[in-house]
Formats: C-alpha cells, structure tokens, sequence
C-alpha cells in the first residue's frame, strides 16, 4: 500500500475536479467511427493517469497552463486510441497537433459560453467553478439536450445543420434546443 502525503491529495483533488471537462471535450472530440470503440472516460481516465505521474514534468506556472497541459495529453490519448482502432501505429504528428487546436478552440467557446470575465484572482478562481459547474451539470444532461447545446454553442452551427446532423425537422431542434437551455439555466 502506496502512502499518500498532502501533496498526492492535493495532485489527485486537483485532476479530479477537472474530469467533468476533460470528458466533455473527449467526448466532442472523439469521431463518430470511433464510438463504440472506446469512450470519453477510457481516453480521460488516461489523462488523468499520465497527468497524475508525469505532474512534476508540467512546468506550468499557471491554473490556466496546467489546463492547457492537460489538453495536450488528452489529444495524445484521444490519438493514440484513435491510431489503436483504426488499425494504425503510426503516429500522425498532424493529427495530434490538430486535436490539440480543437481542443483548445473548444475549451475557448465554452469559456465563452460562461462569459469568462476579469482577469483578478477572484475572477478567474470564479470562472474556474463556472467552467466545473457547466461541465458536470452537462454530463448530467441528456444526450440529446446536451447534444443540441454543443452543437449550437461549441460548433456555433445554425438550427437548421443541427436538424440534419440529428435527423430531426429545425422545428423540433429549436424546441429541443428551448427545452435544453432552460434545463441547464435550472441545473446551473
């Protein structure tokens, strides 16, 4: 049995707090042939692992590069899956260095969706337990309600793509998205 100093705590609390967004962004990310294969929480549950013993390698000064840190070793997990499934172990630099933008650029979109704000201590340690909050009470959400919110707010697509992309008339999108919204406002 491993003993545990107030350092690992805090390591461990720190990375687990921030599991709801790692799996909301793997779960954006990963591809539709992909589903089925593996999930969000096998790629998160990997980040979390490589983060937790290579945490002393991370010279991040800030709450914010930390984050950026772990983006980065979720997009090396969601590749490493994807090359393991598609039957490739070649490893595609470009790919790794495009999920490592999309991630970011996801992660940016939903900052915004918070309306993120100042940039004093106390606000970003406030935008931090928004951007906590939005993750786990989107995990909580049904999918399809979580669906339509990512897609509307992450992709910034109009109602009438999200109709297509879920086989479903615009109609019954905007209501879906109405009824999603109204959801989270009472969840949040």
């Amino acid at each position: 049995m491993f003993a545990h100093d107030g350092e690992d705590d805090q390591r461990t609390a720190w990375l687990m707090q921030h599991e709801p967004w790692l799996k909301l962004l793997a779960r954006w990310e990963i591809d539709s042939r992909f589903q089925g294969k593996f999930s969000a929480s096998d790629a998160v549950q990997q980040t979390l692992l490589e983060a937790w013993r290579n945490w002393d390698r991370c010279r991040a000064e800030s709450p914010q590069q930390r984050l950026a840190w772990l983006r980065q070793i979720l997009a090396h997990q969601l590749a490493h899956l994807a090359r393991h499934y598609a039957g490739t172990q070649k490893r595609d630099v470009v790919r790794e260095v495009s999920l490592e933008q999309s991630l970011a650029c996801s992660s940016a979109r939903l900052e915004r969706m918070l309306d993120a704000g100042g940039s004093s201590p106390a606000d970003r340690l406030e935008a931090e337990e928004r951007r906590q909050r939005l993750a786990e009470v989107l995990e909580r959400l049904p999918d399809d309600y979580r669906q339509v919110l990512l897609l509307r707010h992450l992709e910034d697509l109009p109602h009438d793509e999200i109709a297509r992309r879920l086989n479903r008339s615009p109609g019954a999108v905007r209501m879906l998205w109405v009824r999603a919204l109204a959801r989270l406002r009472h969840e949040l």
